[in-house]
């Protein structure tokens, strides 16, 4: 449980600014900014939480909200760290602008993506780009609890240099043992060496990274892609969703409700699908969960495979018509799949499909 202040200690309410007290480099283009309250009053929030910032740009403020990256633990300050995306005003506005002695207009902090008041459980965390912030919040409140945490912690950044946080997050794991990182980039850094994953995320390698994740509540957050990923990831793991929580940079959630609405597709085993083999002349009935290659196999058809897994590519094939429901690890390029190929080994048909088999 988290800490309160005492009864003689006032608490920030968003009636009274907010001065900026520090502002430190976290990886290119990406800055932590800490606030204070002049008054000396104390912060109160929950790790995962936003607050909103009233911010001077030319032309007329705006108003952005930013995940709290610092711990409820510690209340004498919050601090936010940000990074500006392409078009950016308010983030770009905060980079260029804000030094210590700044005082601005804040409100919240609000939000119901955080941890619950008693954070006894197992966890998964994943994240992409600046999405760690509220999985920093998290972890660094587990862990200044003085309790051995069990955290299975996985950042995704393009390259080595934008894993945002790694320094501090690979302390407080070299001082813990229920801490477990694992990071994942798309590209190594020049004259760097990198050891760890490469590529994108995928169930592989959360099968590797974390193998106990269907006892985890999993906590998500960056770029909506990059969670929808996630999502289809963990729905074709036989993950129990009631045990996911997401947050997003452009609608941070601020009911319960709102963290589990997804429109997400998963097939069902008591829905029926047709698959045709156009160039066997061949039609099969089946269920969604059944993959194109399984029902290749049953109705006598040769397609080759390899691994099953989506890694190699071995069973790519042209889907002609219809939708299929592709979860791959890798195994087939965005431009085959923009082409219409598809990986015949774990695509589950979606009503009726047409492939060139």
């Amino acid at each position: 449980m988290i800490p309160m202040p005492g009864r003689d200690t006032p608490v920030w309410n968003d009636s009274e600014v907010l001065e900026c007290v520090s502002v430190l480099p976290e990886a290119p283009g990406v800055k932590t900014i800490t606030f204070r309250p002049p008054s000396g009053a104390t912060f109160v929030f929950r790790a995962g939480q936003f607050i909103t910032l009233d911010l001077p740009v030319p032309g007329g403020n705006v108003q952005r909200t930013y995940t709290i990256s610092s711990s409820p633990v510690s209340h004498a300050y919050i601090s936010v760290t940000v990074k500006a995306q392409e078009g950016s005003i308010g983030t770009r506005w905060m980079l260029d602008h804000l030094v210590p002695g700044t005082r601005i207009k804040a409100y919240g902090p609000a939000g119901v993506f955080h941890l619950p008041r008693n954070p006894d459980g197992k966890y998964l965390f994943i994240s992409a780009g600046s999405g760690v912030t509220p999985m920093m919040s998290m972890t660094t409140t587990l862990f200044e609890r003085g309790e051995d945490p069990d955290i299975c912690f996985i950042q995704c950044a393009n390259r080595p240099v934008e894993l945002i946080f790694r320094k501090r997050l690979e302390y407080m794991a070299s001082r813990v043992t229920g801490l477990q990182l694992h990071f994942v980039v798309n590209k190594n850094d020049p004259y760097e060496v990198w050891t760890g994953y490469r590529g994108h995320f995928n169930q592989l390698m959360l099968g590797l990274m974390c193998n106990d994740y269907l006892e985890r509540e999993v906590y998500c957050c960056g770029p909506q892609g990059f969670m929808d990923a996630v999502r289809e990831i963990l729905n074709s793991l036989g993950f129990n969703m009631e045990n996911y929580f997401q947050e997003s940079f452009q609608a941070p959630a601020e009911t319960r409700a709102e963290l589990n609405e997804f429109d997400d597709v998963v097939p069902q085993d008591d829905v029926q699908a047709q698959i045709v083999f156009s160039r066997s002349n061949v039609s099969a009935v089946c269920t969604e969960t059944d993959t194109v290659l399984a029902v290749a196999k049953n109705a006598g058809l040769n397609i080759p495979s390899g691994c099953t897994f989506g890694v190699c590519g071995t069973c790519k094939v042209k889907k002609l018509n219809g939708d299929v429901h592709m979860i791959h690890s890798g195994g087939i390029s965005d431009e085959d799949i923009e082409a219409g190929y598809i990986l015949a080994c774990c695509s589950n048909p979606i009503g009726t499909v047409e492939v060139e088999v």
